[in-house]
């Protein structure tokens, strides 16, 4: 059961967990152990998400989503499998919660009076210094 907060609850048996041989240091170990692991969860079949979060989830990582709507994810951080399993699960349980609130919506403001003067005082300081840097021609 992978826990995001008290509402939600992530059943186990929506998860399906593969192993692999890892890439990287780790000397003869890593030509013998499979310890990376590959994650697989259906976000789009999901019974666990409330729909509203699981719309902003899809939206928000479609890009990552395969075309059957399964997110996943691999850990080769660790040399032993149980620990790159809870460190995928944790990065789901990070996914979700990044989309649990709605984002605020963004209120349009116009500039203060005081860097309205900034910019333009920068703007006059710049020209001033290309305009020191002109050939002065005396007639």
């Amino acid at each position: 059961m992978l826990f995001i907060n008290a509402s939600i609850q992530i059943t186990e048996n929506e998860f399906e967990f593969t192993a692999a041989r890892s890439s990287g240091p780790g000397g003869q170990n890593v030509n013998k152990v499979n310890s990376k692991v590959v994650l697989r969860w259906n976000a789009v079949e999901s019974q666990c998400l409330p729909v509203e979060i699981k719309q902003r989830f899809l939206e928000k990582y479609q890009t990552k989503l395969t075309r059957t709507g399964d997110v996943i994810v691999t850990c080769d951080m660790f040399r032993d499998q149980p620990r790159n399993r809870l460190h995928c699960l944790q990065k789901i349980k990070e996914m979700i919660l990044t989309v649990l609130y709605p984002p605020k919506k963004r209120r349009e403001t116009k500039p203060t009076y005081s860097s309205k003067r900034k910019r333009t005082d920068g703007k006059r300081k710049e020209g001033e210094k290309k305009a020191s840097r002109r050939k002065v021609t005396d007639y």
